[in-house]
């Protein structure tokens, strides 16, 4: 197999990461992953670019992630995509009742022809074309007028909730009993929404969900006629030199106009009894799914209970690392940590098998993950939350939200919670003529 070469391009005022978008539009596959300049010491570009698909794999759970491996190690290359919420059936004795209505696969992953990795006043390219190709395609970038007001599509469609704010609050409480019985300690209950027959511009939507949130790990994703808008504040998994990362978020404030209501909402998240209750169980469970791969006493919590504040809400995070057994492979690790625990509960198959029983949607790629691996095996995924999913082909477009149940929760609260976290995606869908149906 040839091996790619490697442009490198300073960058100056010429070129911007909207001219960049603009000049990938027309791309069938595109993967743009960016970070929005979040100070992470644990990133490694502020943008992250593929384009293009020599090869794909796809598959449903079954044996999905062992073909993954195979595919990794074959291409031995660069490889985009997602890890879908119900690969959990090939990896637990476990099954989804349900159907999912934009008939996304479970996993899929593809060679990019191009990748483009901008940071720090650089942007790098790794191709298998020739420099002359790619200094035209730099001219371009320059040239090019960037993001211009795209027209909305015209159309007036009914976005539904599949569950109705009673059904929601009697599925809270039969949660409640299983926790009160002790067959789980916290479930992360979900609902879903979805219209039919509508158009979606997955450019014009990315550009405005990111602007309303601009989170860390923020993904647009088309392949073919599957389209992924997402603006996720969370990191699932990430490994670097073999050194395992995961960030849970578990917690969740409102922000508020004035500064100093503003941090009285911080101080009482950080304070909040409930919040800290789910964020110490997700991490302990983190820590046990990490420890079935990490070498003996790697296993670390590096931050606990971790407030961040991003445009829409404050969220409480932690982080939690392990250094990767050197007979394991950064799948066994994916295997042993997915789905996250923030999306599932504790105990994780106890929480799922319920989650399953009450909730009325196939999750899909909701809940589950967007990122990629590089040749050395590195990776790193976010979680699919805050996500708008559109298949063209069927023309379905559907989000889903949910928040922890737990003990001390209070239905009314949690579906609160959960309209909280639909804000943002409610109003970038409304730009494109796609507004809630109130009945």
């Amino acid at each position: 197999m040839s091996k790619r070469s490697v442009f490198t391009y300073d960058i100056d005022n010429s070129i911007s990461a909207d001219k960049l978008l603009g000049l990938l539009d027309s791309e069938p596959f595109l993967f743009y992953l960016d970070s929005n300049d979040h100070q992470d010491k644990n990133g490694t570009a502020s943008i992250l670019v593929a384009t293009g698909a020599r090869n794909i794999v796809r598959c449903d759970a079954g044996d999905a992630l062992s073909e993954l491996s195979r595919f990794r190690e074959s291409e031995n290359d660069w490889i985009f995509g997602w890890l879908g919420y119900d690969l959990k059936n090939e990896l637990e004795n476990l099954e989804s009742k349900n159907t999912d209505p934009l008939e996304f696969p479970d996993l899929m992953f593809v060679v990019p022809e191009r990748v483009f990795q901008w940071s720090k006043g650089k942007l790098t390219i790794h191709t298998y074309e020739d420099q002359a190709v790619i200094d035209q395609l730099i001219n371009d970038l320059k040239s090019h007028q960037g993001k211009t007001n795209q027209k909305s599509p015209e159309q007036t469609v009914r976005l539904t909730a599949q569950n109705s704010k009673n059904q929601y609050l009697k599925s809270t409480q039969k949660f409640l009993k299983h926790i009160k019985r002790g067959d789980i300690y916290e479930a992360n209950y979900c609902m879903s929404f979805l219209a039919d027959d509508v158009e979606f511009d997955e450019i014009q939507a990315y550009h405005h969900l990111n602007n309303i949130s601009k989170p860390p790990f923020s993904a647009l994703v088309r392949c073919g006629d599957f389209k992924a808008v997402s603006a996720s504040p969370e990191r699932y998994l990430k490994n670097q030199g073999n050194q395992l990362l995961s960030q849970p978020i578990k917690g969740t404030a409102r922000r508020h106009e004035d500064p100093e209501q503003d941090e009285i909402f911080k101080k009482e998240l950080f304070e909040n009894k409930k919040e800290r209750s789910e964020n110490v169980m997700i991490v302990d469970l983190v820590r046990n799914d990490l420890s079935r791969v990490a070498q003996k006493g790697s296993v670390q919590v590096d931050e606990l209970y971790g407030i961040y504040t991003f445009k829409q809400v404050h969220h409480m995070i932690s982080s939690i690392t392990a250094d990767l057994q050197k007979d394991k492979s950064g799948i066994d690790a994916i295997k042993a940590t997915f789905p996250m625990g923030s999306m599932t509960g504790a105990p994780k198959v106890s929480a799922m098998k319920i989650i399953d029983e009450n909730e009325n949607f196939k999750r899909g790629l909701y809940s589950g993950a967007i990122g990629y691996f590089d040749p050395d095996g590195n990776f790193d995924f976010n979680v699919v939350i805050r996500t708008i999913l559109y298949n063209a082909q069927l023309r379905k477009l559907s989000f889903a939200v949910g928040s922890a149940i737990t003990i001390e929760a209070v239905p009314e609260k949690e579906y609160e919670e959960c309209f909280l976290k639909a804000h943002a995606l409610l109003e970038t869908l409304k730009k494109q003529g796609i507004t809630l149906n109130d009945d």
